[in-house]
């Protein structure tokens, strides 16, 4: 039977171009663990399949599988069936429940001209296409970057609704840090120091869904408290500093399993304290100094009444709106938050699952939104 769901035929071309053009980039520079390129009807029967996976129900919940096409010779100790499953959407949901932890991926390739299910992985190369079911009728097109080690997000399909990442998004003069790590690129982690904690952080935060706000503020510079609401209920004395001290051992135990699965839980942690209402306050060394902390204009400062809300989505259009045409109490906190306080950075998720982070522009000369939920998913 072939493709029946018209976003999939939509976007797999799009998608291919992609990954033909960053494999062809990484083997210019001398990669050679990268994957082969992909098909473009192979993957809008995945996307495909992926898609009416996630409609149906195994034992009452919604199937989360991850797929991945590659043959089983590329991938390092896979689990291979001894006979392989037609690429069908009821095989998908029956084999969900094995297969739905984080790291944990369906192969699949061609076998005689029919794309069939071999096995499962747990490591694949970098610009392996990864489809990705989050829940019923929501999909994920991702990969894993070559040098981070992370997951980059390239296309979101809800229903009918195709969301292609912008890339070109990081060539935009104040285009924050995160986002630029969430868009795949590297903006010089031995100037600036680790690349992706504030996106774990922020990825942690999206997780607990009860919405919360983060305050990064400039280490050794207490002006941020002028515009806190004193006295603050939970501030943390001494500065808590697991994940500081985490941080700066990086260079040379961040291939340790070990200080991984510590990371993991610091950034867990300090992400489980912005379900507290408030904000909670971290300065730019990673140090915990306060949550539940109430935002309060700084004296002297006007009220922030514009803000620029972009999303790095093809076709999406930066636009201005009010504080509180962003969001809630949160959103129009953490604006006025950064407008008073310009050398801090705010990341801000809704109990929706929008997710924004929030940056002075010295460019625009306004506050500007960055709504990055799609890289998230």
């Amino acid at each position: 039977m072939p493709p029946s769901y018209p976003a999939a035929r939509t976007i797999a071309p799009k998608v291919r171009d992609h990954f033909v053009r960053h494999i062809a980039q990484a083997r210019a520079h001398g990669r050679t663990d990268v994957a082969v390129e992909p098909d473009a009807e192979a993957l809008e029967a995945v996307i495909d399949a992926a898609f009416w996976a996630s409609l149906r129900r195994e034992e009452g919940a919604t199937p989360r599988v991850s797929l991945v096409l590659l043959e089983p010779a590329e991938a390092p100790q896979p689990m291979r069936f001894a006979e392989y499953l037609p690429l069908h959407p009821a095989a998908l949901a029956r084999l969900a429940p094995a297969v739905e932890r984080p790291g944990i991926h369906l192969g699949v390739c061609a076998i005689d001209g029919r794309l069939m299910v071999w096995g499962t992985t747990r490591t694949i190369p970098a610009f392996c296409p990864v489809v990705e079911v989050v829940t019923s009728g929501l999909l994920v097109v991702k990969y894993r970057h070559e040098t981070f080690g992370k997951f980059v997000n390239v296309a979101v399909l809800e229903g009918d609704q195709i969301k292609m990442v912008d890339e070109a998004f990081v060539y935009q003069p104040d285009c924050p840090r995160p986002v630029r790590a969430l868009l795949g690129f590297d903006p010089m982690p031995d100037r600036e120091g680790p690349i992706d904690i504030l996106v774990q952080l922020a990825a942690s935060m999206r997780a607990h869904g009860r919405g919360g706000a983060l305050l990064v503020v400039s280490a050794g510079e207490p002006g941020w408290r002028e515009s806190i609401v004193e006295p603050v209920l939970y501030r943390v004395e001494p500065p808590y500093t697991a994940l500081a001290e985490l941080v700066r051992r990086e260079g040379t135990e961040a291939e340790s399993h070990e200080w991984q699965e510590d990371l993991r839980r610091a950034v867990d942690a300090i992400a489980g304290l912005t379900a507290v209402d408030g904000a909670t306050v971290i300065t730019t060394a990673y140090e915990l100094v306060a949550f539940g902390a109430k935002i309060t204009r700084r004296r002297g400062h006007p009220l922030v009444r514009r803000v620029m809300v972009t999303e790095p989505i093809e076709g999406a259009q930066a636009f201005i709106a009010t504080p509180a045409q962003l969001g809630g109490t949160r959103h129009l906190s953490a604006a006025q938050f950064v407008s008073d306080q310009r050398d801090a950075i705010a990341l801000v998720a809704s109990q929706d699952g929008r997710f924004t982070i929030v940056k002075w522009s010295p460019v625009d000369g306004l506050v500007h939104a960055h709504r990055v939920e799609a890289l998230l998913l």
